[in-house]
């Protein structure tokens, strides 16, 4: 399985590797050797927090390189009248009667609390290629489901200040 990322989300994510790498690293490390120097390691918070801390980075580090490894690089094509990645599109959720303006973005930087809905996603499988006025289901799972209408789109682009997700 691969994700598939554009190319901003390449650099973002080699971005925060060499910040991981350069600036975290380094001050985990010194954090873990002043830990070390408490003395009884098997009684000492600070330095099993300094461990876990540096784990952390670490296993964020492998996952982000694997990221890259794996990726499909893919372009952001704009069909003007469809629904498409980087668009924000209100949609008609008629089970809750309510309109709501989302972004389609990829999955790398998703937040569906902000409105940043995943192309992946439920809802944004249900809506991509989607033009004004198309009705479609959104199927959470095999037995729930709902329906939302497509009131507007608004061409968008890959916002570079749009943050990854953490994991």
């Amino acid at each position: 399985m691969y994700d598939e990322l554009t190319k901003v989300d390449i650099q973002k994510i080699e971005e925060e590797i060499r910040y991981r790498r350069c600036e975290l690293a380094p001050k985990l490390g010194a954090e873990l050797q002043r830990a070390r120097e408490f003395g009884d390691l098997s009684e000492n918070a600070e330095y099993k927090e300094a461990k876990r801390d540096k784990r952390r980075n670490d296993a964020r580090i492998r996952y982000l390189e694997a990221m890259i490894r794996t990726a499909k690089v893919i372009e952001v094509n704009t069909d003007e009248d469809r629904v498409g990645l980087f668009d924000i599109v209100t949609v008609f959720n008629e089970k809750m009667n309510a309109e709501k303006k989302i972004q389609i973005v990829t999955t790398l930087r998703q937040n569906a609390l902000l409105g940043f809905v995943s192309k992946e996603s439920p809802l944004g499988r249900a809506i991509m290629g989607r033009r004004v006025g198309d009705r479609a289901e959104v199927k959470v799972s095999e037995t729930v489901s709902y329906f939302v209408k497509v009131i507007a789109i608004e061409k968008g682009e890959d916002n570079k200040d749009l943050p990854i997700s953490e994991y």
